[in-house]
Formats: C-alpha cells, structure tokens, sequence
C-alpha cells in the first residue's frame, strides 16, 4: 500500500496508490514550527507560512489563488509546534499542476520587504481575532502556564511586540536554516503512480538544498500551575489538565481509551453527566495532545459563570472514579470499537490519508499502517488504563487555566 523513496536530495516521499478514488491530496511538510524558535523569533514559522502565499518568481499571490481555483483545487497551508504543511487536493488528473504550484512556493518565494510589511498587520489581525476567541484562547492559556519557559509552551502566532520586528533577514535566515531537504517530507496519496509521483517531484523539488541544524532541546518540565485571564465574556471557559505522554511512549494507546471515555465523544462520562444529566455546559470534551517527547490531557469546559465550580467538581469526581474503579470489560470492548470506527472512517478522505502518513513518518521514520495500530489499541487491558489513569489524573498534578468573567474562588477545587 505504501511506497517510501528518497529524491537525490535527500527528501523522504510516502505514496499511497488508492486506484478507486479521483482525488490526490499532496502535502509537502517541513519539521519546523514554534518549538524550534528562539524567544525574539517567537511566531515566525507561522509568519513564514503566511510569506509563502504572497508570491513567487513566477506567479503573484493572486496567480497562485487562480491557479488551483480554475481546476476546483484546494490549496492551504498550517503551522503547529512541531511541523510546518503546505497542501493541495485537486483531481488526479491535475497532480502536476499541484506539484509545480508548490514547489514554487517553496522554492521561488519572493519575501519582498513590502509584503513582508503587510502581513504583519494580517497576522497581528489574526492575533486580534484569537484574543476574540476565549473558547479557543484558553488552550494556549493552559499550555503557556503548565510549560513556562519551554518553547512548547510558546503561542504558534508569537507575540505582538515580536512580530513587528521581523524584517527580511530575520525571515529568510531561518527560511535557510530550516527549509532544507533534510527537513522536508512529501507525502501523497490518492489515484496516482508511484513512479510517475517520482519522476514529478524530482523535476520540481530538486532545487531544494542545504542542511538543517539539530537545534531542538529537551522536552519541557510539566508545572501544575493556574492561570487565569479576565474577560467580559458570557461564559467562563477552561482548560483542566494534566501531563500526558509523548507520541513515541506506548501509554499513548491506553491514553487513547482514558481520553475516549472521559470525554472523546457524546457517550463518554463527561458529557453525559455535566451535559446531558445535569444541563450546566453546552461544550465540554477531553483531548490529548502528544508531541515527540511530551504530552498533555485535557478536558475543555464553557458554562455560565455560575456553574464553574459544579462543573470543575464534577470532573473532578469523574477523574476520582477512574482512577480508582477502572472501566469495565464492557466500556472497555465499546470504546476499542469507537476509535477503531473513527480511524477507519478518517481513511474515507484522501487529505486525512496523506496527513496520517506524514505524521507517521515525522514521529516513528515510517508509516505505522491502519492494522498495526488498530492491533495495538486492541492489546490494551484494563489493567493499563487503570495504571495509567492513577499516574496521569494525579490531583497533584492538575493546572487549570480559565477566560473570562471569572470568580475568585474558581480555583478553591484544585
């Protein structure tokens, strides 16, 4: 299924042929993000995403907007923490024209000092509209407090202050640091040929050159510290958590299950007792976020002020219970079935197949395939997740951050 090749300039490629479907989704991702950034460079992997759609020695901004739209295609980009993605999904019969679009604006992007002026304000506007958004805020909020001083811990949009200092040279220096073979993985999947994929990418992505430099340190110290942000907004929302574990640890699987059953979906416990029983939040679900070497669990909550603290002491009580009840065989058998499902839906969706591949190969250097992790999910016990729930939802462990018109007493619980 898949096929795993190297340019002549090092470039990793992942195909995966899937003949029955018209689509091709073609991500080209650089390991880069805001983990990487320097403090007065907080903010510019972000900023460098943006740079990359303004034009090129060969199309403007405009032209590269027209370009994909004139076939139906889609082409964006994001940044995390740890890597960087461009990406296109267009009709198969359409994959060069991806591939050229692309490779140009990785290659032949312009980072003109005009442009680079005006999507500052862009950004800063972007920074704005986040401030505007609590419900998503407070994520960032919660992480900042927990990894003070570590660059995980940094916002992925940087600073204000930061980002009207960034000039020309500051961009295309960590440009060149970063943007280099060595860094770079294509990962396409959809109705197309391997070797003809080859061939394609060799033509466009050879110019590609340089080394990138191992500069990334050690993964943070968790601190279970509050934070607390004031705003006059409607509801309170926050973020209680604690730490998780990293993608290359095995506790991720039984993660996996503590996460689905305190909060992945409308069964799990949380939502059932705070939602559904008692009517106190409209919006509350866990999550885990796992990077290389560090990890965080999460349940996000937005409720009226008045109903914070019945809602933080609920969840307290439904971490109380799991850590020392466990799950039955039979929740246990229903939630394997639930992530098994939810993995085997995602590979309806070519984009979601070329993403999983990519991520695959950042992590684990090859593609863990469907079978293999639904084997792994299957071989977790109750004994694991009982274990694992008593290490992570500690109650010595847990930070809460919190946006809004918040109470003094809000954090009496913890």
């Amino acid at each position: 299924m898949y096929r795993k090749e190297r340019l002549d300039n090092g470039i990793r490629v992942i195909t995966e042929a899937i003949p029955y479907v018209r689509s091709v989704s073609l991500g080209v991702w650089f390991t880069v993000g805001s983990r990487l950034e320097k403090a007065e460079q907080s903010g510019i992997s972000h900023f460098i995403e943006h740079m990359l759609f303004k034009g090129t020695k060969n199309r403007t901004a405009k032209a590269l907007a027209e370009t994909m739209d004139a076939v139906g295609g889609q082409l964006n980009a994001f940044t995390s923490r740890e890597y960087t993605c461009y990406y296109a999904k267009v009709l198969d019969t359409h994959f060069t024209l991806a591939a050229e679009v692309l490779a140009d604006m990785v290659l032949n992007s312009l980072f003109s000092p005009e442009d680079i002026e005006k999507e500052k304000n862009v950004v800063l506007e972007e920074i704005k509209m986040y401030e505007d958004t609590p419900d998503e805020l407070v994520h960032d909020l919660f992480i900042q407090a927990v990894w003070s001083g570590h660059a995980l811990g940094n916002t992925i949009l940087g600073p204000e202050a930061g980002i009207r200092q960034f000039d020309r040279p500051a961009v295309t220096e960590y440009y060149a640091r970063h943007y280099t073979p060595d860094n770079c993985i294509i990962a396409v999947a959809g109705n197309i040929d391997h070797a003809e994929v080859m061939c394609t990418l060799t033509r466009c992505f050879s110019g590609l050159a340089g080394k990138g430099g191992p500069d990334r340190e050690e993964g943070p110290v968790f601190r279970p510290e509050n934070a607390i942000r004031q705003k006059p907004t409607e509801q309170v929302h926050i973020c209680l958590g604690t730490q998780g574990v990293g993608q290359l640890d095995k506790a991720v699987y039984p993660l996996y299950i503590i996460n689905n059953v305190i909060g992945g979906g409308a069964s799990s416990r949380l939502f059932q007792s705070i939602r559904e029983e008692k009517g106190l939040a409209y919006s509350i679900y866990s999550y885990q976020s796992s990077f290389r070497d560090a990890g965080l669990f999460t349940v996000y909550a937005g409720m009226s002020p008045e109903c914070t603290d019945n809602v933080i002491q609920l969840t307290l009580e439904e971490f109380h219970q799991l850590r020392t009840q466990g799950i039955s065989e039979a929740e246990l058998a229903k939630t394997k079935e639930q992530l098994k499902g939810s993995l085997l839906l995602s590979l309806e969706s070519t984009n979601s197949r070329m993403t999983r591949m990519a991520k695959s190969e950042i992590y684990y250097g090859r593609v863990v395939s469907p079978d293999e992790l639904i084997a792994r999910i299957d071989t977790v016990t109750r004994n694991e997740v009982r274990e694992l729930a008593e290490a992570v939802l500690d109650p010595d462990r847990l930070a809460l951050a919190a946006v809004g018109p918040v109470e003094d007493n809000v954090l009496a619980e913890l």
